[in-house]
């Protein structure tokens, strides 16, 4: 059944019983506004847009996939922040002949991301689109903390990171050249394994500086660098290759690093530490920060794209 035939109406109707709650929820689907708890009296809130053919073919995954990738893109925003999510708004734009039960798989696969996270989506709109579009807003609850912003990196303190890197980007070169295989690296690009605990840890372990890798590890670091105008160098050794990276690398020809310093879409978190911070396994130091100004592999400027760029990739 396509949207045309069932109405916009229906086709909420639809959605939204495919939606669960959280505890940060006080009002949900149905009026027009949810109602969401604020515990500190601030509120995080987080954007991103997926585009059809830009950011996602639905040859490549599920709808439901596709729905746990759109909400992972803007929970692992809130999560580098130091916060906890609490709701998700979605907006969906899509052309009147799609697949009712696409857009079903859709909801679920946003409403199982949220509930990983204990947030859930809480409202949203629909419009007739010649391109499907997904739009998602994610709030959240700092609980009381400080933010952890883009600014406060130091010369001295390490980087680190928690969560995959270039897993995902592996796994997009992978579908381009028309495989599907290794599974691990397809099936981490179809739906991200995001270290969401790892934010509020990270603030309570007093990290500096810290972003989510949704762009590259390059390219995201250049944020905090001119943010906080420091310099970060990244340690190549320290970077981590699984096996079927490396294979795969070897056989389509790729230097594997290249996934691991500039693919994106695994959401890591990537934060700076003081020196004497004392971190659990979760996080990897794989750098350091110093004085100067931008970002360097091995203390030598790293040549080519650093990283997904809406306007030029």
């Amino acid at each position: 059944m396509s949207v045309a035939k069932t109405g916009e109406f229906g086709l909420i109707a639809r959605i939204t019983a495919r939606l669960g709650t959280g505890p940060g929820v006080l009002l949900g689907p149905g009026d027009d506004a949810a109602l969401v708890a604020a515990s500190d009296g601030r509120v995080l809130a987080s954007t991103d847009v997926l585009v059809e053919g830009r950011h996602f073919r639905r040859d490549w995954a599920t709808g439901k996939e596709i729905g746990h990738r759109a909400a992972a893109a803007n929970l692992a925003d809130i999560a580098a922040m130091g916060g906890t999510p609490t709701a998700l708004l979605v907006a969906l734009c899509c052309p009147p002949d799609l697949d009712v039960a696409w857009a079903e798989d859709m909801a679920a696969g946003l409403a199982e991301e949220a509930a990983l996270t204990g947030a859930a989506v809480v409202g949203g709109d629909i419009s007739s689109s010649a391109v499907l579009t997904i739009a998602v807003t994610a709030l959240g609850d700092l609980r009381g903390g400080k933010p952890v912003l883009r600014t406060g990196a130091r010369p001295g303190d390490v980087l680190a990171v928690a969560g995959r890197l270039g897993y995902a980007g592996a796994g997009l070169t992978v579908l381009s050249r028309g495989f599907r295989s290794p599974k691990l690296l397809v099936d981490a690009y179809r739906r991200p394994e995001v270290p969401y605990a790892a934010g509020p840890q990270a603030r309570q372990l007093g990290a500096t500086a810290m972003l989510d890798i949704s762009d590259g590890l390059l390219a995201d670091l250049g944020h905090i660098a001119a943010a906080s105008r420091v310099a970060i160098d990244v340690h190549r050794p320290a970077l981590d290759l699984p096996g079927a990276m490396l294979d795969a690398a070897k056989a389509l020809g790729v230097d594997p690093y290249t996934w691991v310093l500039t693919g994106g879409d695994d959401h890591a978190l990537a934060a700076t530490f003081p020196p004497y911070a004392e971190l659990p396994e979760e996080w990897r130091v794989i750098g350091r920060v110093g004085h100067g100004s931008g970002v360097t592999v091995d203390g030598k400027t790293f040549t080519g794209q650093r990283g997904w760029d809406h306007f030029r990739s």
